[in-house]
């Protein structure tokens, strides 16, 4: 590895990774205070923090050009994972989306599912940049979607798989997609809206009746009253750590998860709010650095991806923290707690590391 790409590795941005994720093993700690069955999730956090930091070192000294040969039998093994999904998979939340692994770890395959579109989509996009603004090849790029957005689909996991379609969306966008092609897919969606509805799990429907009104299920509507209550309470300084009073009086469920932002606005305030969201939004704008500067539309397109959901679960998360969107279960990225999805966003950020490192075009 040469010690010149090392030169090029986005410092500001691993810097600001890793204070999110501190301050996510932090908050952990008062979020799960006395409740006895996760007491050890701060420390578990904290190894999955660092199993990340690993992950992400590793895959950016890896040339992401050596990806391309690992593409599609990557793609046929997250494929092959959401399939078993179906049929072996453990049901958590509704949905079964979970595959136990002796026992050990439990897999998650919708977070691989993610950096496997990435790599597929960038990689066909980029081989056709020149008929991009084809029909043709937008169909091919939907063909290629499809298998993992119906199988994720089908867990039943609604909020990954609106994930994995604006990823798709993104990267079509920056690939060069044509405004009226954008167009008719958005009128598309629009039109067969009934047929989502009508396909819809009931606990998702319930989800979505309770956002447009919350009177028709007061009980579920519960959790996000308390979020506001968490918010709203927070003030400009917040209440101290370990002390808010929703989250440890357990008058707020799953804060750990979901909800980790409305214990940190509740017990660090509308300040320590804030920082929580410049520390993610300048994650994202140094991801755009690193796309607008990739020196290759291979590279630029997996960036645009990584950003697309590291921006897009923020947004939604914070979202339905603040009731502004239904709950989706989406995490807040590298701070909610999950092995799974903060290995994922650690080697998404990997795979953007070993773009950035690599923008300077190979002299001969």
């Amino acid at each position: 590895m040469s010690r010149r790409n090392w030169r090029h590795f986005d410092w500001p941005l691993l810097a600001a990774v890793l204070l999110v994720s501190i301050l996510g093993v932090i908050m952990m700690v008062s979020a799960v205070s006395g409740d006895p069955h996760l007491a050890n999730y701060p420390q578990r956090q904290a190894v999955y923090v660092l199993v990340g930091l690993a992950l992400l070192l590793t895959v950016a000294a890896l040339d992401y050009h050596l990806l391309v040969s690992f593409t599609v039998p990557f793609y046929g093994l997250v494929l092959l994972l959401l399939a078993l999904v179906g049929v072996l998979g453990k049901q958590l939340f509704g949905a079964q989306s979970w595959l136990d692994v002796f026992g050990l770890f439990p897999i998650q395959p919708s977070e691989l599912a993610k950096v496997a579109l990435a790599l597929v989509l960038a990689r066909y996009l980029a081989d056709r940049q020149e008929h991009v603004g084809r029909l043709t090849t937008i169909l091919g790029a939907l063909l290629i979607a499809a298998p993992i957005l119906v199988f994720v689909f089908l867990e039943p996991d609604l909020g990954m798989t609106i994930v994995l379609a604006v990823e798709m969306a993104f990267i079509l966008f920056a690939a060069g997609i044509r405004w009226r092609h954008l167009a008719g897919g958005a009128l598309g969606l629009v039109a067969a809206a009934p047929l989502f509805w009508s396909i819809l799990q009931d606990h998702q429907r319930t989800r979505l009746r309770i956002f447009l009104d919350p009177t028709s299920d007061p009980n579920s509507y519960f959790n996000v009253q308390q979020a506001l209550v968490s918010v709203g309470s927070g003030g400009l300084l917040g209440k101290g750590f370990g002390q808010g009073t929703q989250s440890q009086l357990h008058f707020l469920r799953v804060r750990h998860t979901d909800f980790i932002f409305s214990v940190i606005a509740e017990e660090l305030g509308f300040i320590g709010a804030c920082a929580l969201l410049f520390l993610l939004l300048f994650i994202v704008l140094r991801l755009w650095r690193v796309a607008e500067q990739a020196r290759d539309p291979y590279g630029r397109l997996l960036v645009v991806a990584v950003t697309a959901v590291i921006l897009f679960q923020t947004v939604i998360n914070i979202g339905m923290n603040m009731a502004l969107v239904p709950v989706t279960g989406l995490p807040l990225p590298f701070v909610s707690y999950g092995g799974n999805a903060m290995l994922s966003f650690f080697l998404m950020i990997g795979l953007a590391q070993s773009v950035a490192m690599r923008k300077q075009k190979i002299d001969f």
